[in-house]
């Protein structure tokens, strides 16, 4: 009797592991573990939730689309959702769509987050250092191209959207569509928070204000503030200091 009920559970245990193999295919990670977890798909039905909304496109897309093979721009489009990729693994962000040069992530839902503002800053910052190696990569080839993103603080509907047989998760409201004019807005390399985002994040991160901006579907110019980079703990910077002064130290018994 101990060695079936062994063998179901383990039987049980490798379902459930090739049923969140095959979720992650299409699924992000976050919205595939809470599917699992939860054992049901309560989590796909709509609800409300604050979120911290993140868009981001590549900057000369457009030219470059008409100037290069099929075969070229599809290697293009793999590298760069190759670092996505990597980034939304790295800050568990939740993966509201990738189309074309395109990308939707937001956080806290479906799984709550005490940081989402916070990290959604970090991955947008994290992505601009990746971009800051490849760019010059593509330049190289002849592509002159950059990224720019948008993101907004903001309560959202969420869950599941489509028809039977396709269906995505999805954040409607009009946090969504703060974030995605704000990447519009933004030059080559430049990070775009909204006012009320940054109320969440000021104390961690440097910005320079940018103005207001006329956006598509919003009645009141929105104020906007470009990332320059995110605070160093006092801790780390402790840390730095001391490291320093150990290695002067050193050199000068050295020298002595």
């Amino acid at each position: 009797e101990l060695n079936r009920s062994l063998e179901e559970r383990v039987r049980t245990q490798l379902q459930e592991l090739d049923r969140l193999q095959r979720l992650r295919r299409f699924l992000s990670p976050q919205l595939a573990d809470a599917l699992v977890s939860s054992g049901d798909d309560s989590v796909l039905r709509s609800h409300r939730r604050q979120v911290a909304m993140f868009f981001a496109d590549l900057r000369g897309w457009t030219s470059f689309v008409d100037a290069v093979e099929p075969e070229e721009l599809m290697r293009v489009l793999g590298e760069f959702h190759t670092v996505i990729g990597r980034l939304v693994r790295r800050f568990d962000a939740t993966v509201g769509f990738i189309e074309g040069d395109g990308v939707q992530l937001f956080f806290n839902d479906p799984i709550e987050v005490p940081d989402a503002a916070l990290r959604a800053v970090r991955l947008a910052c994290a992505l601009r250092e990746e971009m800051a190696e490849l760019t010059p990569q593509w330049k190289k080839r002849g592509y002159d191209l950059d990224f720019g993103a948008g993101i907004a603080l903001g309560y959202a509907t969420c869950g599941e959207v489509g028809f039977e047989g396709r269906s995505d998760y999805a954040a409607i409201g009009a946090v969504t569509n703060l974030a995605s004019r704000l990447a519009d807005e933004a030059s080559g390399g430049q990070i775009l928070i909204a006012q009320r985002l940054y109320a969440e994040v000021e104390d961690d991160v440097d910005v320079e204000p940018v103005g207001e901006f006329a956006l598509k579907g919003f009645q009141r110019p929105v104020a906007a503030f470009n990332v320059v980079a995110i605070r160093q703990p006092a801790t780390a910077l402790s840390d730095v200091s001391a490291r320093k002064a150990f290695g002067s130290g050193s050199n000068r018994a050295a020298n002595v």
